[in-house]
């Protein structure tokens, strides 16, 4: 029996381009065809596992004039599977666009017209890459592969030392390509269960019509197609650990059922009476605030609280100072092993420059530029200019760094710099993310301290507090 081919996803609204594609590279991958972001995010959902590869195209219906669709893609795409190999193919090769989709976790970007056979070549070594790097994330797990000797970076092992062999719910919150699954899998490995399962569901892979099945099982003949009996995941767990990836995005209906195990570890088989027990500690992960999505309606709070008795803040790469030259340089180590190449080093402006970056992407941002440095500059010292061009600086353009808040021209230019960037913005919540963010800001620096921040805001107590409690409303 041959040995199932790799998936590869093609998202673009072109039928000539897909049919070429299709045509060529079905020799060797499984081609699947999306022509919009809706479509993707329905095909996803009928696939039996995530997709290894994916193509795609920036400007795609509804706004194929903008990439705004293209850029939720690429972010769909990893939510679905962390690690997928993601190609840009599109005629938006604007050098913005280019940034901002590697920044976001594209591994390549290729304008087009394209030569399809060394688009060919490109997928495949992308997947002999994606091997080597399914390869060192298991000996990571084994070994609690958490980097860094930063603050942050130290209170997180203490975290996961601390909590590791309570049998209470951990809720791991942090931004996209922070690391949460390499967090998740050290709590089971620093537990005493690590002798057994350690399984990883991700909730948004999972189409809502299986996850039942897929998380508590179904008995033969529950449904069409129930030929069999079949266990799930909280069952196959048995006494080792149950991760849910991206919880936030389990339907609400399901969210009752969980809560259900969490309380007190009951389950049953969809088409079953018989009541089973779970005993699998359970870890869930999310880059939503889920506060916030409580207080929208869209995830219960009872399950919100019994899933964080304990949870843990994966620190995003900005905060962690000099652990980016550590993350670097285990990278680069570790690719040029892989591919027989020579390092690259950093002049003494570049290195000033990668510790001023602050890698909007986090980790999978760092790792994939550490890649193409290392095709581009094997061998060789890159100065910073070649590194800023790897960077993608659009991120920060709203810092105090890049303008000057007296300036008005600057302002302007950054404002229309926003509306090119994102289609449909709403004023009033730009206006509330600012204000947002700088009584955030002026709390954490007065440690909380109410008339302190108050002084730094020039404002007085009062306006504070009552702008306060109109932010959380």
């Amino acid at each position: 029996m041959a040995a199932l081919r790799p998936v590869l996803m093609i998202i673009d609204d072109d039928p000539l381009i897909t049919d070429t594609l299709h045509f060529v590279l079905s020799k060797y991958f499984e081609v699947c065809v999306a022509e919009s972001y809706t479509q993707l995010k329905s095909l996803l959902q009928q696939l039996d596992s995530p997709p290894a590869l994916a193509l795609v195209d920036l400007g795609l219906p509804p706004t194929p004039h903008t990439p705004e669709e293209g850029f939720k893609v690429i972010s769909a795409l990893l939510t679905h599977s962390p690690t997928i190999k993601i190609h840009v193919l599109s005629g938006q090769s604007d050098d913005v666009n280019v940034k901002h989709a590697l920044a976001l976790g594209a591994v390549d970007f290729i304008a087009k017209p394209c030569d399809v056979e060394k688009l060919k070549d490109m997928l495949l070594n992308a997947l002999k890459v994606q091997d080597v790097e399914l390869n060192e994330m298991r000996v990571e797990q084994e070994h609690g592969g958490l980097l860094g000797n930063s603050l942050p970076i130290q209170a997180l092992r203490m975290q996961i030392r601390q909590f590791a062999d309570s049998p209470f719910p951990v809720l791991i919150e942090g931004e996209s390509g922070s690391g949460k699954e390499l967090v998740a899998s050290s709590f089971h490995f620093a537990s005493q269960r690590l002798l057994y399962p350690y399984l990883s569901v991700n909730c948004a892979a999972v189409s809502p019509l299986l996850a039942e099945s897929i998380l508590f099982g179904h008995a033969k003949g529950a449904f069409t197609g129930a030929v069999a009996a079949h266990a799930g995941y909280f069952e196959d767990a048995g006494d080792g650990t149950l991760f849910l990836d991206e919880i936030g995005e389990l339907p609400l209906e399901l969210q009752a059922k969980l809560l259900r195990v969490l309380e007190n570890g009951e389950y049953q088989r969809i088409g079953e009476t018989q009541t089973r027990k779970s005993r699998a500690r359970i870890v869930a992960a999310t880059n939503r605030d889920l506060r916030a999505e409580v207080r929208a309606g869209k995830f219960r709070s009872d399950l919100y609280h019994r899933l964080s008795v304990f949870t843990v803040h994966v620190p995003p790469l900005r905060e962690l100072a000099e652990d980016k030259h550590l993350l670097r340089d285990h990278f680069i180590e570790f690719y040029t092993k892989q591919i027989d190449k020579l390092p690259f080093k950093l002049d003494a402006k570049a290195e000033v420059r990668w510790l001023d970056y602050d890698f909007p992407g986090n980790v999978r941002e760092l790792r994939n530029v550490v890649i193409r440095l290392i095709a581009k500059y094997s061998g060789k010292t890159v100065k910073e200019s070649e590194l800023t061009a790897e960077f993608d600086l659009s991120e920060q353009a709203f810092s105090t760094d890049a303008f000057d808040f007296s300036d008005d021209a600057s302002m302007t230019a950054q404002a229309q710099k926003h509306l090119q960037r994102q289609a449909n913005v709403s004023l009033d919540a730009v206006l509330k993310s600012w204000e947002r963010a700088y009584i955030d800001a002026a709390m954490k620096m007065t440690h909380g301290n109410l008339s302190q921040a108050a002084k730094l805001l020039n404002v007085n107590r009062t306006t504070l507090y009552s702008r306060m409690n109109t932010q959380e409303d």
